[in-house]
């Protein structure tokens, strides 16, 4: 296919935001990132998107909001890289996940595509994990067939690439190009949710409180000792499965602490699901700001571990990118998942297209 422009959205388990990016790729290896921003969610609908996962609000009552929120993304970008609609060949947007449980054959992500669609103008792929979970894989992660573009500027092998979104995950990749990912534990989403419960901010900034406490090395063993931990890839978490629970009866920064730890811990313990320890570590996502977790990964993890950044990538635009690559091997009908990534019977298409009234 001759390269095209898309957008990827991508609005993560951190649940801060919708992220936005332009790429041209031809679906098959080659990318080019041409830009990307991040609109923050008003405090308010945040916290409607928090009540939905707990199960106090119907998801799907904050279905449209969300999608026209989606809109005003793509459109902020079209403008602010100064590129025409008819010039964008496909959206490819995630929605938000609310419920995912692939054991039970069941993942939920909210965002109308037809809606978005019609809205923008533009053709817009969508419910990129459904039919994965449906043949009986994970659903998750996706982005793996991404991370194996990105890695033709490494020359190390093997490659991890890890994103610390509200959970994080793991993309392993050696010099065949052989994938193998999964999810590996907490990220960003019980820090936050700690940092939420105790004090007036959204998030530990810098790692400032962690950096101050003592970790409860017992709970981390405990914790880590857990059957999940310790079963091999391909697998998947939900963004509640786990909880700043962990950190119950700590102080502030002593659970900050804690807590920070175990991420990075379960991160570090990852290389030894794969094949040989990766000799590289590229981290992306939020928690790379995250200067204290990035120290502790840095500690814990005996190879080279640094910021996408330094392979010349944005940290903050690997997801969104991801799924513009998506829409386009939708477009393609080539494979977004694979065995080793996300457990499905064999490399699968995914996704629906809804195609925007013109």
């Amino acid at each position: 296919m001759i390269p095209c422009l898309a957008i990827g959205l991508m609005s993560g388990t951190s649940l801060d935001g919708v992220d936005a990016a332009l790429l041209e790729t031809d679906g098959a290896g080659w990318v080019r990132p041409m830009g990307a921003l991040t609109l923050c969610y008003p405090s308010a609908f945040r916290k409607d998107l928090r009540r939905a996962l707990d199960g106090d609000i119907d998801p799907a009552s904050l279905e449209a909001t969300l999608t026209d929120f989606h809109a005003k993304a793509v459109e902020t970008l079209l403008e602010r890289l100064a590129q025409s609609r008819k010039s964008i060949r496909i959206v490819g947007f995630h929605g938000q996940t609310v419920l995912h449980r692939p054991q039970e054959g069941r993942t939920w992500q909210i965002g109308d595509g037809q809606r978005l669609a019609n809205s923008i103008g533009i053709d817009v792929a969508f419910d990129f994990r459904s039919d994965d979970v449906a043949a009986g894989g994970q659903g998750a992660p996706l982005a793996p067939i991404y991370h194996a573009a990105l890695a033709e500027a490494a020359p190390q092998r093997p490659l991890a690439f890890v994103n610390i979104g509200g959970v994080a995950n793991v993309t392993w990749i050696d010099r065949s190009a052989r994938l193998i990912a999964c999810d590996v534990g907490p990220g960003n989403g019980s820090i936050d949710d700690w940092i939420a419960r105790h004090t007036d901010q959204p998030f530990d900034a810098n790692g400032r409180i962690a950096r101050t406490g003592v970790v409860d090395q017992s709970r981390i063993d405990r914790m880590l000792s857990a059957a999940f931990f310790q079963r091999p890839p391909p697998k998947s978490l939900d963004r509640l499965d786990f909880s700043d629970a962990l950190a119950t009866g700590l102080s502030l920064a002593d659970g900050a602490a804690t807590l920070t730890e175990l991420t990075a811990a379960a991160i570090a313990a990852s290389g030894a699901l794969f094949p040989a320890p990766p000799a590289r570590w590229l981290i992306s996502g939020g928690g790379r700001s995250n200067a204290w977790l990035m120290e502790r990964l840095a500690a814990l993890i005996p190879a080279p571990v640094g910021p996408i950044e330094t392979l010349g990538f944005k940290g903050d635009d690997i997801e969104a990118e991801a799924f513009a690559y998506l829409g386009v091997r939708k477009l393609l009908n080539l494979p977004i998942s694979f065995p080793e990534t996300t457990g499905a019977p064999r490399p699968m298409p995914g996704g629906r297209l809804a195609r925007a009234r013109r």
